[in-house]
């Protein structure tokens, strides 16, 4: 369900994870990496205890809101392209990152950064993201820390 182009499943998966998590209920691998994202983000809990707002909410960055869902699907995404290393070359060059940052955490959101441009663009111009772009921009973090 994570792969929906429907809004509301996609947000009625992340509530269904995080409930089983919470009910200590076994979870499938990408359950898991869902679950452990939301736990990573105690700041966006008190949405999860209330469902039909989290489906319906609405989060405009001119408001200065941030979507949490599209803020931890980012997360999301970023592991599983490092644990696929696709782009090729991904996985290299988190590992230098991790060891420039030693937390995970603040070196995701850099490299969300990067792969959110990537993904502005390309929706921008109706193309592909370019994955050349996008690890040049991965690079050039390394060289300002």
């Amino acid at each position: 369900m994570i792969f929906s182009q429907d809004r509301s499943k996609i947000r009625q998966h992340y509530l269904d994870v995080w409930r089983k998590a919470c009910n200590k209920e076994p979870l499938d691998q990408l359950e898991q990496l869902i679950a452990d994202v939301i736990r990573e983000h105690p700041e966006y809990h008190p949405l999860f205890s209330n469902p039909d707002a989290a489906i319906d909410s609405e989060f405009y960055p001119e408001h200065g809101t941030t979507n949490p869902f599209l803020h931890m699907g980012m997360h999301i995404a970023l592991r599983e392209q490092v644990a696929t290393d696709r782009p090729p070359g991904i996985t290299d060059l988190t590992r230098k990152l991790l060891l420039q940052y030693q937390d995970s955490h603040a070196m995701e959101h850099e490299m969300m950064e990067a792969l959110g441009q990537v993904l502005w663009d390309a929706q921008r111009a109706g193309k592909e993201p370019d994955q050349t772009v996008y690890l040049e921009l991965l690079r050039e973090i390394t060289t300002r820390r």
